[in-house]
């Protein structure tokens, strides 16, 4: 049998609880000690899991009204929460109960009170005299967690990056409580935007759109008319379409640009003139060669000579361009079928199937391994294709702040307690969904604390390596291999092949049934066109670079060009005093400019100095947050990195753009 102590606060006084306690046959008879502030600490002996005669509690006391119940075990080694709710179903491990007076215990609502000021912690071989106190003052304290709890009780870190209790409640940080720190927090970086520039941003954005309702009013033009629509309701929305036609319009000209060579370390941009303020545009005839700093080519295999377009040619000649067939019927060709077993071998795991578009490798896969019924915990930076499949999926799903570990296993423990909305059904599955390295934020996910909670709470984790693979870790296997962690921890590695193998399409890999499962019932491979073979031989090849197939360690330079480039570029855009984003190891670099119009100022005048970067604003990033987003290659050489870098600090000058009010190196940064 297991001794297990409870801390219960009841309504009555000391003598009426301790009455109450004798009455009930399931508690035994030992000392109890009661306090002023009304709770007791009683012993009753529940199952142990090696008990043969197995007898599981399915039933609370009948006649206690429990305010509050926590729990802590004093046995030799820590008893598994799970083995809990094993022996009394009807008590979560991961909250606590509150039922009325003279209600039937079926009638027992699952809520988390406030109002109880012990949380429970497991230990070895030690038990504590710790008591609840059910007045005024503790009621007031979330998690109920008493002040006095930190210092009497050592909490045990389960992921490294927050401090929590067994009872899955959250414990908070005291005066004098040392910070905790997690896998990545110490190599990322984050600035508050300076009040007058938020100030100015909303002002800016505001003024822009009020000249853009008196433009639409006053001199809507021809070409922004539709013909032949007498009698149709609006094919878009009203916001929608005045936004594109009056605030987007204005910085059209700096997304959509059309480029004429191979997206390498250089890349040739097609020039166009407007002479109607962005409705329309017309070329010019001639280029302009930049220097690229926005394209997804982190390992620079995007090349239009080398040992990859030159396999690439070969297949062309003997498979064509395109299989013009999905995989079920006509499509299956040799090379997706090599391709598969290559990235299985590549990432370390059981099996692994490619779809022709990266894109829909999410949209398309998520709405086939999630239904009703289930619970999607999605971080808030996840990318559009992600937050396409889930809706499509019909999912429950709730959104955790960025990055944010506190919030995540909030978010799982409030609705493994609360289950379906409506019924409290328990949920078929809970999904896990982050990315890697995330596209806008330049972050990386904290993967070892994410991958102990989802033991901790029994949930799948879906992995999204779009940006990582290839460009994180050692051998360029992405965050997993970034981290030194064993493959088979995540449940589904998803990836695409559009960035650091130079080509396109998407993966999903992990164990055989997961794999068998996704090539009967997947959308994308059922009824999707196949991957073409000149994109599969383009990935096959430059995949064997990197694993040193081969025969020579050009892949290994690459990674490494990439590591180093990425950290010389950091340094010296803090150096020069600009606010960036993300973390230190990441290729994405997001430079923060924050208003509307410096936005397209920063593009335009980038590219007259021939470097080519992307701006980013709202809606693809909140409206405080428009940034310039470099993404570095290890095509890259120093002398280019150092031109754009002389290019940024001269317009930042310029503009206004050194908002950073961190301490500068002055010292020189080595490349």
């Amino acid at each position: 049998m297991v001794p297990l102590s409870m801390f219960v606060g009841f309504d009555g006084g000391p003598k009426n609880c301790k009455k109450r306690l004798l009455q009930e046959k399931s508690l035994t008879s030992r000392p109890v000690s009661a306090s002023a502030s009304l709770s007791l600490l009683f012993s009753l002996e529940v199952p142990s899991p090696d008990d043969p005669l197995n007898r599981p509690m399915t039933h609370p006391p009948k006649h206690l009204r429990l305010d509050c119940v926590t729990i802590s075990f004093s046995v030799g080694d820590s008893l598994q929460l799970g083995k809990m709710n094993r022996y009394w179903p009807w008590l979560h491990t991961g909250g606590t109960y509150r039922r009325a007076p003279k209600t039937s215990v079926r009638d027992w609502t699952k809520e988390k009170m406030a109002a109880c000021g012990v949380a429970g912690v497991v230990s070895q071989g030690n038990s504590s005299e710790l008591k609840c106190d059910t007045s005024a003052k503790c009621h007031g304290l979330p998690n109920g967690t008493h002040k006095g709890t930190s210092k009497r009780w050592k909490t045990v870190e389960m992921n490294g990056h927050a401090k929590v209790v067994t009872n899955g409640q959250i414990g908070h940080e005291f005066a004098g409580q040392r910070k905790q720190h997690d896998s990545t927090s110490a190599k990322e970086s984050y600035e508050e935007v300076p009040l007058f520039v938020a100030c100015l941003t909303y002002l800016g954005f505001y003024l822009l759109m009020v000249l853009g309702y008196f433009n639409q009013l006053f001199f809507t033009p021809k070409v922004a008319k539709e013909r032949n629509r007498e009698g149709y309701p609006s094919l878009y929305d009203n916001f929608e379409r005045f936004y594109f036609r009056y605030v987007y319009r204005r910085v059209r000209d700096c997304w959509n640009r059309p480029i004429c060579s191979v997206p390498g370390a250089e890349v040739v941009l097609k020039d166009r003139i407007t002479k109607d303020y962005g409705w329309t545009f017309e070329f010019t005839g001639t280029q302009t060669k930049c220097l690229n700093l926005g394209s997804y080519n982190y390992l620079g295999f995007a090349e239009e000579k080398g040992p990859c377009a030159d396999a690439v040619e070969t297949t062309i000649r003997k498979y064509g361009l395109s299989s013009c067939s999905p995989r079920l019927e006509l499509g299956n060709n040799p090379l997706h079928i090599e391709l598969e077993a290559l990235t299985a071998e590549f990432l370390g795991v059981d099996d692994a199937i490619v779809f022709g578009m990266g894109f829909a490798t999410n949209s398309l896969n998520l709405p086939t391994l999630l239904s009703p019924g289930c619970l999607c915990v999605s971080d808030e930076k996840n990318h559009a294709s992600i937050i396409l499949g889930l809706r499509l999926s019909g999912a429950k799903t709730v959104v955790f702040k960025h990055n944010n570990m506190r919030d995540l296993e909030r978010v799982l423990e409030r609705n493994v307690i609360n289950g379906q909305p409506g019924s409290g059904e328990p949920w078929k599955k809970i999904l896990i969904v982050v990315e890697g390295i995330f596209s806008m934020e330049g972050s990386i996910v904290k993967l070892p604390e994410i991958i102990a909670l989802k033991k901790k709470y029994k949930a799948y984790l879906y992995l999204d390596e779009a940006h990582s693979i290839g460009a994180s870790g050692p051998h360029g296997r992405g965050v997993v291999d970034y981290f030194g962690i064993d493959p088979h921890e995540v449940d589904i590695l998803m990836g695409t092949f559009t960035k650091s193998f130079g080509s396109a399409g998407g993966y999903i890999a992990g164990d055989k049934r997961l794999i068998n499962f996704l090539r009967s019932q997947s959308h994308a491979h059922c009824y999707a066109s196949s991957m073409a073979p000149p994109v599969a031989q383009q990935i096959i090849t430059s995949m064997k670079i990197i694993m040193g197939k081969d025969g020579t360690n050009e892949g290994r330079r690459r990674i490494e060009q990439l590591a180093r480039n990425t950290r010389y570029f950091r340094r010296r855009l803090a150096q020069i005093g600009v606010i960036t984003f993300g973390h230190e190891d990441s290729p994405v670099v997001p430079m923060l400019v924050y208003l509307f119009s410096k936005l397209g100022a920063v593009v335009r005048t980038l590219t007259t100095k021939n470097v080519a970067v992307v701006g980013v604003g709202f809606p693809a990033t909140p409206l405080m947050e428009g940034r310039i987003r470099f993404c570095l290659s290890a095509a890259h050489t120093k002398e280019q990195l150092d031109y754009a870098l002389a290019q940024i600090d001269e317009i930042s000058d310029t503009m206004g753009l050194k908002y950073s009010r961190k301490p500068r190196d002055p010292n020189p940064i080595i490349y």
